[in-house]
């Protein structure tokens, strides 16, 4: 599939997703939203990709839905052929899930406004840097419609009740900073540092650990913002602890260690997952 909206790159083991529409400041649409659903497919299925590094083209991250057809902008919703429930799903929420269910960590770089959906599709990622010149709204009560890709539940998970009311209820723009003492995001790096440091944590990741840990570690994670107590987390852990402390990638992270070298890990994410991964309720 060639992307006319995106583009998808792997270096170093790194894949770095970039939306590019930069004459429309990135802003979303139904060809960005397929484009970026088979970008996290080739991902997953890439055992040479470790990590995944989003980003946009120009001088904003994603400027939100494209409003250029006017009014009846979200109209369009209606006419998807996709239900759930009985109801038309949301677009935004169809790349929100696919983000979430990635096997690979994923970091936002967010390099300017990132607004709408072009906020909430950062939800999902597991950190996010950003930019002085970045811009954050959820500004969807301001346009006659509420926060979607999931955004209900991702967010208030992140930045707490009253921060996540305040930011979805005012439907305000504010600052990096803002969004910095708002745990929205974990650093405020100029321009000119924001993309090497979003490969550098992402290089991190890929030179010292087992891919397979790390896709582990991703689900027992988000999966446990919905355990129902740490008990029901401590089953999950101890599920994966005995299916991976036998396992190839054990030995040689252990054996590594004490030998103070770096290990090499054999396995891989395309064959070698254990079968106690969490799987997320309700997957679409």
């Amino acid at each position: 599939m060639a992307f006319s909206e995106i583009e998808y790159e792997v270096a170093d083991r790194i894949a770095t997703v970039t939306l590019n529409r930069p004459e429309r400041l990135n802003a979303f649409t139904l060809t960005m939203r397929g484009e970026l659903i088979e970008a996290f497919d080739r991902a997953d299925a890439d055992d040479e990709v470790r990590a995944v590094v989003v980003t946009g083209a120009g001088r904003a991250f994603c400027a939100g839905a494209d409003l250029g057809s006017g009014g009846g902008t979200f109209g369009h919703v209606k006419d998807t052929p996709e239900l759930v429930d009985g109801h038309p799903r949301d677009g935004g929420g169809t790349v929100a899930l696919r983000i979430a269910s990635s096997l690979k960590p994923v970091i936002a770089a967010i390099n300017g406004p990132a607004v709408g959906v072009g906020v909430t599709m950062t939800l999902p990622m597991d950190v996010r840097l950003a930019s002085t010149s970045a811009r954050f709204g959820f500004v969807f009560a301001r346009r006659g419609i509420v926060p979607e890709a999931a955004s209900s539940w991702f967010l208030p998970r992140i930045a707490g009740i009253a921060q996540a009311m305040e930011w979805a209820a005012t439907g305000r723009v504010f600052d990096a900073d803002e969004a910095l003492r708002g745990r929205l995001v974990s650093r405020v790096l100029a321009p000119g540092d924001l993309l090497p440091a979003a490969h550098a944590l992402a290089r991190e990741i890929a030179d010292h650990t087992s891919a397979v840990s790390v896709a582990a570690v991703r689900r027992l994670m988000w999966s446990g913002l919905s355990a129902a107590s740490p008990w029901e987390a401590h089953a999950a852990d101890s599920r994966l602890m005995a299916e991976l402390g036998p396992s190839a990638d054990a030995v040689e992270g252990v054996t590594a260690f004490l030998e103070k070298r770096p290990a090499d890990f054999p396995m891989k994410v395309s064959r070698d997952l254990p079968p106690g991964l969490p799987s997320w309720p309700g997957d679409l």
